[in-house]
């Protein structure tokens, strides 16, 4: 049984309250409604070449024309956008996210501090136990591994593995997609490092990732930038350490213009699972409610496929036929992601710690 929780709208009968049951297409006709009434969604930190995004908000604009999308900060990191609910708390105005998608560490700490709500999409069976909140305040999304989008017209041999990024061949050329200090791409980059030293998983990585990009500092090698598609092809960050999708996604964007490999490591292959959760002060709960209806929906994952990201659903859509084998055909092989691990929360919170309160004092690199 799937229900709706959230605030109560002084609507017709056919509106939404907390003990609606999610039990017929009549039901999520309620729902666009309700939120169709609110008449606003806000959402933060979604670049529209990172996972689809872009297609998906399209897709559900075109879907749902009477809901203005207001978008804020896209360039944001999973820890600006918790702090932008804090910081949100009492304004009802667009400024206020009433969505977010952050790293997998980022939910619960989110839940046990009381910055989201509870809310059960109706395809929540077919969403792995392991990837969601038992009580639905939050759910995990898409998943991707840590990659290298290399310019090949800069770098004309690729690194295959961690290690390799400590050479002389590559200095002033690796880069992070985010800041260590906030962004959970940006933590997730430095705990895969630690990995493929062979450090145990969770605190022990995290403090070995530090050592290693401190190694990579100090030999000139690291740019303090955060790095994207624009400033890889403009040579400023010739390596960019990125999940495999926004590598994907920055190689077709880019089209030729340098050419763009896109490497698996061979060690330290670490999945990331991102999150979705609604605000629990959220402005317009059931445009939020709408929102997650339609990204858990098999348009919608499949929507997040076509930016490649593997989304949360992909087993459920894969037995019942739904992969398009068009964009199958454009992923990586298989055996890149053999190696892959996935951290369990508790340790990537014990790794996130270690790598966001040393990073300073460690590597001291102001990343921005």
């Amino acid at each position: 049984m799937f229900k709706f929780t959230g605030k109560v709208l002084s609507l017709s009968a056919a509106a939404l309250f907390a003990s609606t049951v999610i039990s017929s297409a009549a039901s999520l006709d309620d729902l666009a409604k309700a939120a169709k009434a609110e008449g606003e969604l806000t959402v933060i930190a979604l670049p529209h070449d990172w996972c689809g995004y872009g297609a998906v908000i399209d897709g559900f604009k075109a879907k749902y024309p009477d809901i203005k999308i207001n978008e804020l900060n896209p360039d944001a990191g999973s820890g600006d956008e918790v702090e932008a609910i804090k910081a949100n708390k009492d304004n009802k105005g667009p400024q206020a996210p009433d969505v977010i998608d952050v790293g997998l560490s980022f939910g619960p700490s989110a839940k046990k501090d009381g910055l989201i709500q509870p809310y059960k999409v109706s395809t929540w069976d077919s969403i792995p136990d392991s990837a969601k909140d038992a009580e639905g305040y939050w759910t995990g999304d898409y998943y991707g591994v840590l990659a290298f989008e290399v310019n090949k017209d800069l770098v004309k041999e690729a690194p295959a593995d961690w290690a390799d990024l400590l050479k002389s061949d590559y200095a002033n050329t690796v880069a992070l997609a985010g800041d260590p200090r906030a962004s959970n791409q940006a933590i997730q980059g430095v705990y895969a490092a630690g990995l493929s030293t062979g450090a145990a998983a969770g605190e022990a990585a995290g403090t070995a990732g530090l050592d290693f990009f401190k190694k990579l500092n100090g030999a000139g090698n690291f740019v303090p930038v955060i790095g994207k598609a624009a400033t890889l092809a403009q040579g400023q960050t010739p390596i960019l350490v990125t999940w495999d999708y926004n590598a994907l996604s920055g190689r077709d964007t880019l089209k030729g213009n340098p050419p763009v490999d896109v490497i698996v490591p061979k060690t330290g292959v670490v999945a990331g699972v991102y999150v979705q959760a609604i605000s629990a002060f959220a402005p317009h709960p059931n445009a939020a409610k709408l929102w997650l209806e339609y990204l858990y929906s098999d348009e919608g994952q499949i929507g997040w496929l076509k930016g490649y990201c593997h989304p949360i659903r992909f087993n459920d859509l894969s037995k019942n036929g739904k992969l398009p084998a068009d964009v199958m055909a454009k992923m990586p092989p298989a055996d890149s992601y053999a190696a892959a691990v996935f951290p369990t929360l508790d340790e990537q919170g014990k790794a996130k710690e270690a790598i966001t309160k040393n990073w300073d004092a460690v590597v001291g690199a102001n990343v921005k």
